[in-house]
């Protein structure tokens, strides 16, 4: 009995016409002869599959070293070996590059790294576009410098194509360096990349180093965009970095367009130090010395011109607020500055006559100014004697607005203060300098002319309505005095300091007061009327008129020589004579007192005015003591100071009072 056949119908054809007799096996190769484009991708994929277990990456080495070099003109060498993840996203591999630098380069190569890994999309490959969506570097090396005649050496010349577009860089153990010969800045910095904030972010690099800046060393430390960012010269590149260059401290925290050129930014800007002049090789702005300083403010570039707006610190012990900017497309720097001070403390100034801040408890300052204050104490001189610099002076340009709403000045009536100065072609002019003092106003004129070897400099200073009792603040006897003073001081003099400036000066020098009141103890102490002084103890003081008061200096060589010099009172005149020597700091002044009352014991003896600006002495003249004195003398016979008085402006009232009257 025969079994059924349970193959399917195509199965039993198959076999019936396959062979000859039925239950004989079909031949291996009857399958390919049916099938013949299955077999061939069949064996094209086995090839494929044998082809990359065995291929050898390396021969693409040399075509790709010959598109870079096509692409950027730039020779590139991959020392090491080639390799390829094949996947949706190629993945290559490359140790042991370098990047050849420009012609004139000074270093061979201009980049280089232990090796190199990437990302690239496939597709756009197919139509000739690279597109590398991530890139991993490995100890890289990145040379820039800049050329005044070639530019940048990241400049690459055209060669016939685009370069790639890379998203996002990862860099293990970086270090770039950057030099500038002919702004004598060298710049070294290692580079780590971070994780970013978003998955989609190009990962931002943390960089410290160290360098020159215009031949000043500083180190730097901070976080900045990734480094694809730099060749961006439209979008901005963030950054958030610190660096300092000695005492020198800044913290730059904002946006930066075309960073190696510095074409524009705007950032938040921080800067401290310990004496402004420091700037001066960093940034080529001539400042005086100054007590330490600590500014926050906003700044820009916009081309030549640079900004520092909004800012707010402190200088020494003063505050400080404004607006400046630094245009250098001039023949020299042009600085502009609008400053507002709520309180300044005055010896923060000092540095601009020359002198150092007064030291102690509380009060700012750093080691130069130290040394500088102890050299002035152990001096018998007073008047500052540190040189200006006059190549500082002629390096730049600047128009700067300083206005303080209250000075700090312990001893002094000082108030407040206006100044303008305007600095061009080495030509200063300080108009107004202006100060309230005690309750009135001095207004100075000053022009300085740096252009010459030796600094010539005219001064024209008026005083007008100064309370005589606020220009008394230590005497006891003087406060509750009443009285206006004015005066005007008008001299020119060379020398490259404030003490030989002085000290051959020529000019004059006025001062006088009209109609007031004044203690008459004091009077009489300064008559030496010892019978009125006791009675005025027992009995209590009280104030007397003041009728005038003048003095007039020729000034010749740096020698005050007294013209007139006198104080009268209904009670005493005082009359003095002498010379006050500004290149030796000498006074030689005798005051004779003329009581107009009589008195037993009353000593008609000269007050006489010696010794140093620094360390001055009035004593009496016991060589000269008398039981009585003459007649006092008439004013008049001094010199009538009606045309002297006339000429101050004292504040309201009679001013010249006593003009020509002779007292007997």
């Amino acid at each position: 009995m025969n079994s059924p056949d349970l193959r399917p119908p195509e199965s039993t054809a198959a076999a019936d016409a396959g062979t000859p007799h039925s239950g004989t096996p079909a031949p291996a190769r009857a399958w390919p002869r049916r099938h013949p484009w299955l077999s061939a991708l069949g064996l094209l994929a086995a090839a494929v599959a044998i082809l990359i277990a065995l291929w050898d990456w390396n021969w693409f080495k040399g075509p790709i070293e010959r598109q870079v070099e096509a692409r950027t003109g730039r020779k590139l060498q991959i020392g090491g070996n080639l390799d390829v993840d094949l996947g949706r996203v190629p993945v290559i591999r490359a140790d042991a590059l370098s990047f050849a630098n420009a012609p004139w380069g000074k270093a061979p190569s201009m980049a280089s790294a232990q090796r190199l890994e990437l990302a690239i999309e496939f597709w756009p490959l197919l139509k000739g576009e690279i597109r590398i969506p991530d890139i991993r570097l490995s100890q890289p090396r990145v040379y820039l410098q800049s050329d005044r005649e070639h530019g940048g050496n990241w400049v690459f010349g055209s060669g016939g194509g685009e370069l790639p577009k890379f998203r996002r860089i990862w860099i293990d153990d970086g270090r770039l360096e950057f030099i500038d010969p002919a702004g004598k800045t060298d710049i070294r910095l290692d580079i780590a990349s971070r994780e970013p904030k978003r998955e989609d972010a190009a990962p931002p690099v943390d960089v410290a180093g160290k360098g020159r800046w215009k031949g000043n060393p500083f180190t730097l430390q901070g976080r900045a965009e990734s480094p694809l960012e730099l060749r961006d010269t439209v979008n901005p590149y963030r950054i958030d970095l610190r660096a300092a260059a000695g005492a020198t401290r800044a913290h730059a925290r904002g946006e930066l367009v075309d960073p190696f050129h510095l074409r524009d930014f705007d950032l938040q800007f921080a800067l401290s130090g310990k004496n402004l002049a420091d700037l001066y090789p960093l940034i080529g702005v001539a400042i005086p010395p100054t007590p330490p300083y600590a500014l926050d403010g906003r700044l820009r570039r916009a081309g030549a011109l640079w900004r520092y707006d909004g800012f707010t610190g402190k200088v020494g012990d003063s505050d400080l607020a404004g607006n400046a900017s630094v245009d250098t497309a001039g023949q020299r720097p042009y600085l502009r500055a609008d400053l507002v001070s709520k309180r300044l403390d005055f010896d923060d100034l000092a540095g601009f006559v020359g002198a150092a801040p007064e030291q102690g408890r509380g009060e700012s300052t750093n080691p130069e100014l130290v040394a500088q204050h102890a050299r002035q104490d152990a001096s018998a001189r007073l008047l500052p004697d540190t040189p200006y610099h006059l190549e500082k002076l002629r390096s730049m340009d600047a128009d700067v607005k300083l206005k303080a709403a209250r000075i700090e000045a312990p001893g002094w009536p000082l108030d407040d203060m206006q100044a303008h100065l305007l600095l061009e072609n080495g030509v200063l002019k300080l108009d107004p300098l202006n100060f309230g003092v005690a309750g009135g106003d001095i207004r100075s004129t000053i022009t300085m002319d740096a252009r010459a070897a030796t600094l010539r400099t005219r001064g024209d200073i008026q005083a007008r309505r100064l309370d005589l009792a606020k220009l008394m603040p230590g005497v006891k006897l003087g406060q509750d005095a009443i009285g206006k003073v004015g005066g005007r001081i008008a001299l020119a003099g060379s020398g490259n300091s404030i003490a030989k400036m002085l000290g051959g000066s020529d000019g004059s020098v006025a001062v006088g007061m009209g109609q007031g009141q004044i203690s008459n103890l004091l009077m009489e102490f300064t008559g030496i009327d010892v019978a009125e002084i006791l009675k005025f103890k027992l009995t209590g003081d009280h104030k007397i008129p003041i009728r005038c008061g003048f003095g007039d200096f020729a000034v010749k060589d740096g020698v005050m020589t007294a013209k007139s010099l006198a104080f009268d009172t209904s009670d005493t005149v005082l009359v003095g004579s002498g010379t006050i020597d500004l290149n030796q700091e000498k006074l030689d002044l005798t005051i004779r007192p003329r009581p107009k009352d009589r008195s037993l014991l009353a000593l008609r003896t000269p007050l006489l005015v010696t010794g140093s600006f620094k360390n001055p002495n009035a004593r009496p003249d016991y060589k000269r003591l008398g039981l009585r004195g003459a007649a006092a003398l008439a004013l008049g016979a001094i010199a009538p100071p009606a045309a002297l008085l006339a000429t101050l402006e004292l504040g309201p009232g009679k001013d010249t009072g006593c003009a020509g009257h002779v007292v007997n």
